[in-house]
């Protein structure tokens, strides 16, 4: 059913460089395999995602993995799983100046109908990458279902827009600088010092946000209805990790359901 979206999501897999991956927690040489439903049906977006954590193992240090291991469980540890944000919270409102420069208001997309908001980390990150391509791939499915889809970003506007242009996103990508935004709901943490100087060191983390706070978001995704109540919620200390579209139009099919 999704082939065509998956070959172009591994397309860009295939040309994505940039930020490396963390392995489980629960082994810092192996890399695990692609999540599966109850029904053991392989989720589409996570087989793409699992090939680039399947590559990174195969490349990647001992030392990187076991660096990338204690910063996942940093995350973990920091309590901010059951700070964020969830499902029957109300959200509060923001602004922010899309890819073109444009201010975009939550409550007024809300107004139009509910809303998908997700938090990328980065252009620099190959699943942010993977996942972003996906997400436009599936983009009718999550507009025939009633949603608008708005995706928060901690990079700079110019950067911003060079991932929006690089994707062909119809969707709308917000620049959320500082995580000023990403703060509010509770979705940002720090690297650990270890992570950050190898970001640092690759790609120039400093550079992309516009700042030396090594704070990041989770790749967190909700889906909020028009009342502002948060109805589905995805978040995971492992970015590896990311809410399936399948499951976030159910979410949106479920709310006009009870409309």
């Amino acid at each position: 059913m999704y082939t065509k979206s998956i070959l172009a999501a591994f397309a860009v897999l295939l040309m994505t460089t940039g930020c490396q991956t963390k392995p489980s927690k629960n082994d810092n040489t192996k890399e695990p395999s692609a999540m599966e439903t109850k029904n053991n049906t392989v989720k589409p977006l996570d087989s793409l995602l699992n090939t680039r954590r399947v590559e990174f193992a195969k490349v990647a240090s001992e030392e990187k993995k076991k660096i990338y291991g204690k910063g996942t469980e940093a995350v973990k540890k920091s309590g901010i799983l059951d700070k964020a944000l969830n499902v029957g919270d109300k959200v509060p409102d923001f602004t922010l100046n899309n890819q073109m420069s444009k201010p975009v208001d939550l409550y007024r997309e809300l107004e139009k109908g509910p809303v998908v908001l997700i938090w990328y980390r980065g252009g620099w990150c190959p699943y942010c990458n993977i996942t972003l391509h996906y997400l436009q791939e599936r983009l009718p499915e999550i507009t025939k279902a009633g949603g608008s889809l708005l995706a928060l970003t901690p990079e700079l506007p110019d950067k911003s827009m060079n991932t929006a242009e690089k994707h062909n996103l119809d969707f709308l990508v917000l620049s959320d600088v500082n995580n000023k935004v990403g703060k509010e709901y509770g979705v940002v943490f720090e690297l650990t010092p270890e992570v950050a100087a190898i970001y640092q060191e690759a790609f120039d983390l400093h550079g992309y946000n516009g700042d030396e706070s090594n704070e990041l978001p989770l790749a967190a995704t909700y889906v909020i209805d028009q009342k502002g109540i948060i109805q589905y919620a995805f978040l995971d200390a492992d970015y590896r990790n990311r809410a399936e579209p399948d499951d976030i139009i159910a979410a949106l099919e479920k709310i006009n359901a009870t409309k």
